[in-house]
């Protein structure tokens, strides 16, 4: 019996997520093609020149805006930033700080030290009925 090896093929939308790139920014043939995977594991580890532009200058999605402004996906919705934004733009709203953005690091800092404690009793639990 022989195994037929498919290969592994997924859209530009998943691609993108996975690379961590805003998929709107990314050439034209990325958009309408198709991904295998080797293709994703060579552009992560020789990406060419317009993947290194927008890892260092965005568009960012808003997944890696929230993570480098220190808040929740839900916590730049609250702040009205709903459109990806430039390394410059982020850049921006940390030096100005607004109001909106220290509620939500404040607001991220505590959901991150209830999680903490959770993990530390669930550890605990786990310890003493072990």
């Amino acid at each position: 019996m022989t195994s037929h090896q498919s290969t592994q093929t997924m859209k530009p939308a998943t691609a993108a997520k996975k690379l961590g790139v805003y998929l709107e920014a990314t050439p034209a043939e990325f958009q309408e093609g198709v991904v295998s995977r080797a293709e994703l594991n060579e552009l992560q580890a020789n990406p060419p020149q317009w993947l290194q532009d927008l890892r260092s200058n965005g568009p960012h999605p808003r997944p890696a805006v929230a993570a480098k402004l220190g808040v929740s996906i839900a916590g730049l919705a609250r702040g009205g930033v709903t459109e990806p934004l430039t390394t410059e733009q982020i850049e921006t709203l940390k030096r100005e700080s607004p109001e909106w953005l220290e509620r939500e690091r404040a607001t991220q800092a505590e959901v991150r030290k209830e999680a903490d404690r959770i993990k530390r009793k669930n550890a605990e639990r786990a310890e003493c009925s072990g």
